[in-house]
């Protein structure tokens, strides 16, 4: 994915806030695959959550991924702001350039049901997870200069939607968003897919609920971040350049 000057070609990711986290495991195989990252992140929804943040998280996320050689410069963004993603690439293209791949990792989950959910969380979910989705969806299709058939767009998605209901809600909105922008953005050259990694093991299971997915797995192991940043890569390859507007599921199998 080098460009013709060998210069390294630049990936925007969301949500990469936790060192343990599959944004995290994302920005690490794209740095060892030659690529330079503008990680954005979003602290205090993770201090409001019960596995909490570590404030030196992204910088040390940072020194690790400038030893594989990458630039990487980071944007702490609230996108629940609807001007903030037209902000956040205008900054990246300042300090970096175009962006040449864009992996959508961030998310709003706080669990309700039918019942128990109020309008205002609902409105938060939708606003961070599928109006933002697409409001950076947009600027990448408006800035996108590079080669024909080398543009990249990945959002992470889930099907948990019983007793979540606003966060599986958003989040299949957030499917039809992407797998729209494949063909709409198909005459520039960039490819678009929804990921779907199962339960992932970031610290948010407690050891019943592990043994529970890892039973319910066809592989009997939970889901690693890395397992879903080694699909990443491939799909942001010029392997990966014949895939294109597909929800894969890479979830190990679940009986």
């Amino acid at each position: 994915m080098f460009s013709a000057d060998g210069r390294r070609p630049l990936a925007l990711i969301t949500g990469a806030s936790r060192r343990i986290g599959i944004g995290a495991a994302i920005a690490r195989s794209l740095a060892e695959e030659g690529w330079d990252l503008a990680l954005s992140y979003w602290q205090p929804y993770d201090k409001s959550m019960p596995w909490g943040s570590r404030d030196r998280d992204v910088e040390e996320l940072r020194e690790e991924l400038k030893l594989c050689g990458a630039a990487v410069h980071l944007y702490p963004v609230d996108l629940s702001d609807s001007f903030e993603p037209e902000r956040l690439f205008d900054s990246v293209e300042s300090e970096q350039g175009s962006v040449g791949a864009m992996i959508l990792s961030h998310c709003y989950s706080v669990d309700s049901d039918i019942l128990t959910t109020t309008i205002d969380s609902f409105d938060r979910h939708f606003a961070i997870n599928a109006r933002a989705s697409w409001l950076l969806i947009r600027e990448f299709g408006l800035r996108f200069r590079g080669n024909p058939g080398s543009g990249r767009i990945i959002a992470l998605t889930s099907d948990h939607t019983a007793g979540n209901l606003p966060y599986g809600a958003s989040k299949g909105a957030l499917d039809r968003i992407v797998l729209a922008s494949a063909v709409e953005f198909r005459d520039k050259g960039i490819t678009a897919n929804v990921i779907n990694p199962g339960a992932t093991d970031t610290g948010w299971m407690d050891d019943n609920l592990k043994k529970i997915i890892g039973d319910i797995t066809l592989s009997q192991r939970l889901g690693t971040p890395e397992d879903c940043a080694n699909l990443v890569s491939f799909l942001c390859s010029e392997k990966g350049q014949w895939v294109n507007g597909q929800l894969l599921y890479s979830n190990g199998g679940i009986a």
